[in-house]
């Protein structure tokens, strides 16, 4: 996998984030989700290097990327302070302006890259989510059955740590067979480096991404939303057809809420939509990004 792209770390200071590149063209950020790492868009990331300039990377507290220290207001896990790395990164590829796509928890951290940064986000793509906000206050049943690891990794440390971190095997596989329609799409190398990265540091990270979603991250987009301030830029919804989110919520509706620009469809899969439909997923986001 991305045999034919550059694999690298960047040093900032109080993190280091790990990525791989390669093509050429205008630059597209790749930001993946949970429990995964930059490995989820190796089905097409070769055939979107051969128009963009493609950056692949791990979110801090991901993959092999660092996993800083934590404080009580899991400020280092916040989306506004994770979308910083993203846009370093790009800066320092020489990159002041890009198109994102992101899957899961990296769309949340492009939809706040595109809140603080509208002069460095051109267009934006966001697979299998709705809105951070949307999502936890009109919490229901139907919800909290389906997306019970929101509660569940949001818990004290370090109750799922110990939990998750007694068999991460089980976990990955129960994960990938909740949210996934097609087993069969997860390749055998990939899954492999999904376990790899699975460590107890990834997962007390990933479980500290999930707290400041629920905390602080809430409190940056109330404020965004009492100031009325929108995404500026294009943004395209994909979700899973076959998927909760797109049962539960009108997605393309729920983005409106925050940008003005809005396009929407759904692809034939579950949640993992550039591993269980790469074609589909690599067609629209063609479409989207050449306009």
């Amino acid at each position: 996998m991305f045999d034919e792209f550059t694999h690298a770390d960047l040093d900032l200071g109080d993190v280091s984030i790990h990525y791989v590149y390669s093509g050429s063209g205008p630059p597209l950020l790749l930001l993946h989700g949970y429990p995964q790492t930059h490995v989820i868009w190796h089905k097409i990331a070769s055939e979107l290097a051969k128009k963009y300039t493609v950056v692949a990377s791990d979110l801090r507290g991901y993959g092999d990327s660092s996993k800083p220290p934590t404080t009580e207001d899991h400020i280092a896990y916040s989306k506004r302070v994770m979308a910083n790395d993203q846009v370093q990164l790009m800066k320092y590829l020489g990159f002041d302006q890009f198109f994102v796509a992101g899957h899961d928890r990296g769309g949340r951290v492009a939809h706040r890259m595109a809140l603080d940064y509208p002069e460095a986000v051109s267009k934006l793509s966001v697979m299998d989510i709705a809105p951070t906000y949307t999502m936890y206050k009109t919490t229901d049943m139907e919800f909290a059955k389906a997306y019970y690891h929101w509660f569940f990794l949001i818990q004290p440390y370090d109750i799922p740590e110990k939990m998750i971190g007694s068999d991460p095997l089980y976990f990955l596989n129960k994960k990938f067979r909740q949210w996934g329609r097609n087993q069969e799409a997860f390749t055998d190398e990939a899954f492999a480096e999904y376990l790899r990265c699975l460590t107890p540091e990834t997962i007390h990270a990933s479980c500290e991404d999930y707290r400041a979603s629920a905390s602080i991250d809430l409190e940056h987009d109330q404020i965004d939303l009492d100031r009325k301030k929108k995404i500026m830029c294009p943004l395209l919804c994909l979700w899973g057809a076959n998927g909760f989110v797109g049962k539960k919520y009108d997605i393309p509706a729920e983005w409106r809420k925050w940008a003005d620009d809005v396009t929407g469809h759904e692809v034939s899969c579950g949640h993992y939509l550039p591993e269980e439909a790469p074609q589909e997923t690599l067609d629209y986001m063609l479409n989207f990004f050449q306009k």
